[in-house]
Formats: C-alpha cells, structure tokens, sequence
C-alpha cells in the first residue's frame, strides 16, 4: 500500500510564474526567436492524415473479433487519441491557421475532436489559456487538482487509481474550480460529435465506437504518454513548477515536452521549440529536466512524497481576464 503521503497542501508561494520573465530576457538576447511564431502550415495536414488513420481504423475494426479489438484499442487507438488530443492543443494557439483566422482554428479543433469520441475541444482552449496565463493561479487554473484530489489520493496504490482515472478529473476539475457560461462554440462541439458518435454506431457498430472512446480515456489514463501529465508541472524538485521532456515521445506529442519552451513562447509551434532549446541554450539546459514518460509515472506512484499536492500554487492578484 504504501506510506500516506506526508503532504497536506499545495506548495504555495508567493511571487510570479517564471515563464514571463523569462520569456522577455530570451527575447532580449535573442530577437531572431520571434521568427520562430506564427501557425506551422504542415499541422492541418498531419492532423487530417491522422483523421483519416482512425475513421480507417473504425472500419477494421468492426468485423474483429473482441479481443482483438480490446488489444488494438490499447496498443494503437489509445496512441493516436492521445496524440490528437495534443494536435488540439496545439491549434488552441491558433497554429494550424495562424491568429489572424482565429475562427478556422476553433472550427478546424472540432474536426479534429471526431475520432476521440468526446466533445471537449472549444471547452479546452478557454481552459488552457488562463493555465497558460495564470499558471498555478487558485481558482483559475483548472490543471491545479483539487483539495479532495490531494486529500484521497495519498497513498501508492490510490495514487495509481488516480493516474488511470486522471481523464475522469480533467473533466470534472473545470466544472468544481471554475465553471464558466456555456458559448455557442461549445455547444456546436456537443452537436456535431454526439451526430458523429451516434453515426459510427449506426454504421458500422458498437465496436468502432468502444475502440474510439475506450481509446481515450485507456490513453490519457495509465499509458506511457500520459506520463506528461504529471511531468509538466508536478514539484519533484522544491523551486520548480515546469519541466520539460526531451526524449523520443515527443515524434507522437508535437513536442509537448519541451514543457518551459512552449510556456516561455506558447505562440511558437511545438515543431519549432527545439530550436527555441537551441538557440536559447544556456537557459534551459540546466532546468530539471526528463528523459521517460514512464520513469515519471513509476516515480510519482512510488515516491511517497509526491501526490497530487505537490503543485505550485498562488493566490492571483489584480485584474483577472480570463477567456
């Protein structure tokens, strides 16, 4: 089982999140970074391609038998769901059609959310922008797991369960910490994937369906990419809140874990951060830093230190604008 967690709050502090300043220090010294922003034109294409992959893969998948099935979900599906997810992610920066076709972006996110089964992708970008600008902020980034998460999940194997059920709180987390009115886009993106959910099943069966919506949730929850859940931002070391990955996952997650990269430049694409590391080199090489996904599952789990608590929190002042 394990020894309880000792942790009994967040790490709480009292100065800004470093990205900022960091940010305008590189820039500084390193102008030429600038011409790294702006949309990467090969994202649509990609994320078309791996569109294309999985209504292909719903095809095949309906006349298998189920055990076949229930291993090409967790081998394959739950892959590619994930990485979709994090091609989401990265068109919420508006990166697939650039800022000034803010809209393309947001339409062109809900295309993408088909083959993941849940509508989640306007509700996400309105989330993920105040995680970007108000990092840690209580009350206000929803990636911060609550007071219950930290309290319950305080043991090896809870802390386990906790890992498998992590797409269960990413969904619920918004609606208890900050729930917002309802938009349009919203709507829209309830509509338009409940009409595809309810297609595939009436065309091909139940088991294109299982396979997309088991797929996901099987890929954000103990799966070896979701190991950048907890690498993000999870303090394995007291005085850091970011940290980046840098090993080879990075080919299936757009390069989400050049973590301090992208939230010192968020309107970089995920392509381009390496040079970011490149250029910028003696400002991230000496940060903590991963090298496996898996080893951060493994040591989270196992380390009885860590739990949910152990994120960096802050009290928000002055104005807040969120989207």
């Amino acid at each position: 089982m394990g020894n309880r967690v000792a942790r009994e709050d967040y790490e709480w502090v009292y100065t800004d999140q470093p990205h900022a300043d960091r940010r305008k220090e590189i820039l500084a010294k390193y102008p030429e970074i600038k011409s790294l922003m702006g949309p990467d034109p090969r994202l649509k294409w990609i994320v078309c391609m791996m569109v294309a992959v999985q209504f292909l893969a719903f095809y095949l998948i309906k006349d298998l038998e189920w055990k076949w099935v229930l291993f090409w979900t967790y081998a394959f599906g739950s892959c590619i769901n994930h990485s979709m997810t994090l091609a989401i992610h990265e068109i919420s920066h508006n990166t697939a059609f650039g800022n000034n076709k803010a809209m393309w972006n947001r339409y062109f996110a809900i295309f993408a959310n088909l083959p993941i089964g849940l509508p989640y992708s306007a509700s996400f970008k309105r989330y993920h922008l105040d995680h970007h600008r108000y990092l840690g902020g209580d009350g206000v980034d929803v990636d911060i797991p609550t007071e219950f998460e930290g309290w319950f999940f305080c043991t090896r194997v809870r802390k386990f369960i906790w890992i498998i059920l992590q797409p269960l709180f990413y969904a619920i987390r918004p609606l208890w910490i900050n729930p917002k009115p309802i938009t349009q886009l919203e709507v829209t993106n309830v509509v338009v994937q409940l009409t595809f959910d309810v297609l595939l099943g009436w065309l091909w069966g139940a088991k294109p369906v299982f396979y997309m919506l088991a797929g996901s949730m099987l890929g954000m929850g103990m799966h070896p990419i979701s190991g950048h859940f907890i690498a993000e931002h999870y303090m394995f070391l007291k005085g850091h809140e970011t940290y980046s990955y840098y090993g080879s996952l990075n080919l299936l997650t757009f390069n989400v874990g050049y973590h301090n990269e992208h939230h010192d430049f968020p309107s970089i694409p995920g392509r381009r951060l390496p040079l970011v590391k490149k250029i910028a080199a003696e400002y991230y090489d000496d940060l903590p830093q991963y090298t496996s996904w898996m080893k951060v599952l493994y040591d989270f789990i196992m380390d009885d230190a860590l739990s949910p608590f152990s994120r960096v929190k802050r009290k928000l002042r002055g104005d807040i604008k969120q989207e």
